[in-house]
């Protein structure tokens, strides 16, 4: 394997400590951070940005909608599995998690402001409209909160590309979670 799955042992001293608090605070090393300690700066910093973004004022819920719309739109088969799990942790409904995972409009209006607003950014490298930008604040958001998800899109930059480039194996703990990016059937003309 090209990107070896470090644990505290093997991983380079400099990601020891982040991959100890993992264990303690997640109960395990995901395949994720073991992947991430090849690079100790990638790691702690995918870990504090991690913590941050756990600091502002969304929601758990929203957090994930933000994870799981970044995930659906890069396309992370590692990501999407472990944020359904997160997302019910969270206690998102789960209509709300399938239609995250299926690309489908959110059953709540203001999640999907937030779902909108996130694929937005992704979508146009931070460059959207002004409408795009007035639908989000005409659903409750402040100025505050869209920068929040910036800092969220941050944490899933770090991990979806990492995903994509070491094709992270899917751990155990989400194996019944899997999931591919549904194809959509192109209409007839």
């Amino acid at each position: 394997m090209r990107f070896p799955l470090h644990d505290e042992t093997t991983a380079p001293d400099a990601a020891r400590p982040a991959l100890e608090a993992t264990r303690k605070n997640f109960g395990m090393i995901p395949n994720l951070e073991r992947v991430m300690a090849s690079a100790p700066a990638l790691l702690q910093g995918y870990s504090q940005t991690w913590d941050l973004f756990d600091e502002t004022s969304l929601t758990p819920v929203e957090r994930q909608v933000v994870y799981l719309t970044a995930n659906y739109e890069n396309d992370c088969t590692y990501c999407v599995p472990w944020h359904s799990l997160l997302a019910r942790k969270a206690k998102m409904p789960g209509e709300v998690i399938e239609a995250l995972r299926s690309g489908a409009v959110l059953p709540d209006a203001r999640l999907e402001a937030l779902r909108g607003f996130t694929r937005s950014l992704i979508a146009n490298r931070g460059k959207i409209s002004q409408a795009e930008r007035q639908a989000f604040f005409d659903a409750g958001y402040s100025e505050t909160q869209a920068l929040e998800v910036v800092l969220g899109l941050a944490v899933k930059l770090m991990s979806n590309y990492t995903n994509s480039i070491a094709g992270t194996p899917l751990d155990d703990a989400v194996q019944k979670l899997a999931w591919r990016k549904p194809t959509i059937p192109m209409r007839a003309p």
